[in-house]
C-alpha cells in the first residue's frame, strides 16, 4: 500500500458550488497557497466559518473527494454538479460574510507567511553555518597530525562557539539539512553527534568546562578511523572478513594512541576509548559495564548508536530517525545510561526530524525541526501538489493547533510523487540554529 497517492485529475473530479458546501466535504481550493487564508490547499470543512471563508473567495466551484468526506451518507453525497444538501448555516446575526472577515483571516494567514519566510532565512544561515563547521572538520582530518596545534584550536573554536550556542540560550532549534548539506565521510558524522551530544549536554545541565570536553571527545570519537584503510571502511560490513570485523574495531586503540601523541585530555581520550562500550556489557573494546563508563562517554556512546542506526554506510539497512529511536527504547534499552536514554527521547521528540508523519487530516508531511516547547508539535514540510516543490508549505505545528501527528510512516510507502516531493534523507544530518546566539545583545 501506497500514501499520499496524486489527486483526481479535473476529467474525474467531483464539484460542488459555494451554495453546495456543507461541514465533512473535504475539498480543495484551486489557488495559490498565498491568495487564501487557510492553512491548507485541501481540507474537511469542519465549521460554518470555513465555509463562509470558502464563499468569499470568488470561486465558481470547488473540487471535492467523495472518499475523504465525512457524515454525509444520511445527507445525501453531493453528486458531480448537483448537490441536495442544505444551503450553509448563516451567521448568528444573519448577516452574509463581510469583506472584513476575510481581510482577518488573511492577516492571520499573512502573520503564517512571515513566520515561514523567517523559517526558510532560518534554514538558510543554519546550512551556512553547517558548512562552515563542516570545513573545520575537513581541516581536521587532513591536517590533525600535520598541524595539530592549529587545527585542535580551530576545533576547539567550533566546540566554544556551539557551546555557547546550546547551553546560554533558552531556546535552541534543532533542524534536519538538506540532502546537499552532507555525504558519507566521516566528518559529518562526528558532527551529528557533537550537535546531538551537545543538545544533551543542556537538558542534563553539564556544566560548560564538561560540555567543551564532550563536543570535543563527540568530534574526535572515530579519530581512530584514519589509521583504518580505505578498502575496509568502505567496504559493507556484512561482507566483512573476520579479520576485516577486528581491524575495524582497532579504530577505538589506534584513536586513543593518536588522543594521546596530541595531547588530548584524559576526559576526552576516554570519550575516544569507550565510545562503543555498552552499559550491558556488550561493547567493545574492554567489554565495561555502566559503572565503568564516564558519564561524558555514555553521551557519546549512546549519539554515536543512534546516528549509526540512521545513517549506516549501506542506505538500504538506514532505520528511519523514529524508528531508530523506538528501537533504541523498546528493544536496546538496557545498553544504555537510562537518563540519558529517556533525555534523548524528550529531546528530539517522538518524532525526530526527519521522520516522515501523517497528519490528522491525512496530509503526509516530514518532520524538520525540533520544537524545543513541545516535542510532539514541530515543524513539518507539507506535501501538497498543488504547491510547487520550491515554494512547498512548512507548518509550525505549535501554531497550526487544529493539526496532530496521527503517526510515522515508512518513506518507502510513500507514493513515487510524494517521495519525491519531500526527498526523504538518505543521511539524516542535523544542525543547530544559532540565531538567538548572533541576536543576544553583547556586554
Amino acid at each position: 500500500m501506497t500514501i499520499a497517492s496524486p489527486k483526481q485529475t479535473d476529467q474525474n473530479a467531483n464539484f460542488a458550488t459555494p451554495d453546495q458546501l456543507r461541514i465533512g466535504l473535504y475539498v480543495f481550493i484551486d489557488l495559490p497557497w498565498f491568495q487564501h487564508p487557510f492553512t491548507l490547499n485541501s481540507f474537511r470543512i469542519s465549521t460554518a466559518h470555513q465555509i463562509q471563508q470558502l464563499k468569499t473567495l470568488g470561486l465558481g466551484r470547488f473540487r471535492f473527494d467523495p472518499e475523504r468526506s465525512s457524515g454525509l451518507a444520511e445527507q445525501s453525497p453531493p453528486d458531480t454538479m448537483a448537490v441536495t444538501a442544505a444551503p450553509a448555516p448563516a451567521p448568528a446575526d444573519g448577516a452574509a460574510p463581510t469583506p472584513s472577515q476575510r481581510e482577518v483571516a488573511m492577516a492571520e494567514k499573512n502573520a503564517r507567511i512571515d513566520r515561514l519566510i523567517a523559517q526558510n532565512k532560518s534554514i538558510v544561515n543554519m546550512e551556512k553555518s553547517f558548512a562552515k563547521a563542516s570545513s573545520v572538520m575537513r581541516g581536521l582530518n587532513k591536517n590533525l597530525l600535520s598541524h595539530p596545534k592549529e587545527t585542535l584550536e580551530e576545533m576547539g573554536g567550533m566546540v566554544d562557539q556551539m557551546v555557547s550556542v546550546f547551553l546560554e540560550n533558552p531556546e535552541v532549534t534543532l533542524q534536519v539539512l538538506s540532502e546537499k548539506a552532507g555525504n558519507e565521510d566521516v566528518y559529518y558524522h562526528g558532527l551529528n553527534v557533537s550537535v546531538l551530544c551537545l543538545m544533551l549536554a543542556k537538558e542534563l545541565r553539564i556544566k560548560p568546562e564538561h560540555a567543551r570536553l564532550l563536543g570535543t571527545g563527540a568530534l574526535l570519537h572515530d579519530i581512530g578511523l584514519t589509521e583504518i584503510p580505505d578498502r575496509v571502511l568502505r567496504k559493507p560490513s556484512g561482507d566483512y572478513t573476520n579479520a576485516e570485523r577486528e581491524l575495524r574495531a582497532l579504530h577505538v586503540e589506534y584513536g586513543v594512541s593518536l588522543g594521546k601523541r596530541l595531547g588530548l585530555p584524559p576526559e576526552v581520550l576516554a570519550i575516544i576509548g569507550q565510545h562503543h562500550e555498552l552499559a550491558d556489557g556488550t561493547g567493545y573494546p574492554k567489554h565495561v559495564k555502566l559503572d565503568q563508563i564516564t558519564p561524558l562517554a555514555r553521551i557519546v556512546s549512546l549519539v554515536n548508536f543512534y546516528d549509526n542506526l540512521c545513517n549506516p554506510l549501506e542506505a538500504s539497512h538506514a532505520m528511519t530517525p523514529h524508528e531508530a529511536l523506538s528501537f533504541m527504547f523498546a528493544q536496546r534499552r538496557a545498553k544504555f545510561d537510562a537518563t540519558v536514554l529517556q533525555v534523548l527521547v524528550r529531546s528530539l521528540g517522538v518524532y525526530p526530524p526527519g521522520s516522515i508523519v501523517k497528519l490528522s487530516n491525512d496530509a503526509v508531511a516530514m518532520v524538520i525541526s525540533v520544537n524545543p516547547r513541545k516535542s510532539l508539535r514541530p515543524w513539518v514540510l507539507l506535501y501538497d501538489p498543488l504547491v510547487p516543490k520550491e515554494q512547498a508549505i512548512m507548518l509550525d505545528l505549535e501554531m497550526e493547533t487544529e493539526l496532530n501527528i496521527q503517526h510515522a510512516i515508512r518513506p518507502a510507502l510513500l507514493h513515487p510523487m510524494a517521495y519525491a516531493y519531500l526527498c526523504p534523507r538518505k543521511r539524516v544530518t542535523y544542525f543547530f540554529d544559532g540565531k538567538a546566539s548572533q541576536d543576544k545583545p553583547k556586554g
